[in-house]
């Protein structure tokens, strides 16, 4: 076929037609991505330094400040775990959570009563962390100081038990 036999409408037509089927890969993936980063996320917490393996993790999700970080009533989600005694550490996962500010509280329940034991002055006397993982202070955590954004289909944070 000559140069002056392919007519010019045919050449325009496949040109269209290529720089359509070139744009669709584009156009799908991003209405995936959108997809993806609008649907029900993942938290993983990796809970690092326990002092032995007696007992579990306790984790306690919340989306609020109420009743942070002391009051599992009030979390979103509570979940324990237990505690891998060759690493010390634990690991929690929280799924099918919309996004959203959120903060994480835990301790080690070394007796298993689901309860953070404290000394006659109110001083812990297990394990206890939170997200961000705020220094040691006089009372406990803030949700102000503790609280993290969560986007996206997953998501990770550690946090180091204090004792």
């Amino acid at each position: 076929m000559t140069e002056s036999s392919f007519p010019a409408s045919s050449f325009l037509r496949i040109a269209t037609l290529s720089a359509l089927l070139s744009l669709t890969p584009a156009l799908g993936s991003s209405s995936l991505l959108e997809a993806q980063s609008t649907g029900p996320a993942t938290l993983t917490v990796h809970v690092i330094g326990a002092r032995n393996a007696k007992g579990k993790i306790r984790a306690a999700l919340f989306h609020a400040a109420e009743g942070f970080p002391n009051d599992a009533s009030h979390a979103f989600r509570t979940q324990p775990a237990d505690i891998d005694p060759q690493t010390s550490s634990a690991q929690i996962v929280f799924t099918d959570l919309p996004a959203g500010v959120y903060a994480v509280s835990v301790f080690h329940d070394e007796n298993m009563n689901q309860k953070l034991d404290k000394n006659f002055v109110g001083v812990p006397k297990e394990g206890y962390g939170a997200s961000n993982n705020p220094k040691k202070k006089m009372g406990p955590p803030s949700f102000e100081e503790t609280k993290f954004q969560l986007s996206g289909t997953e998501q990770s944070l550690e946090i180091k038990l204090m004792y």
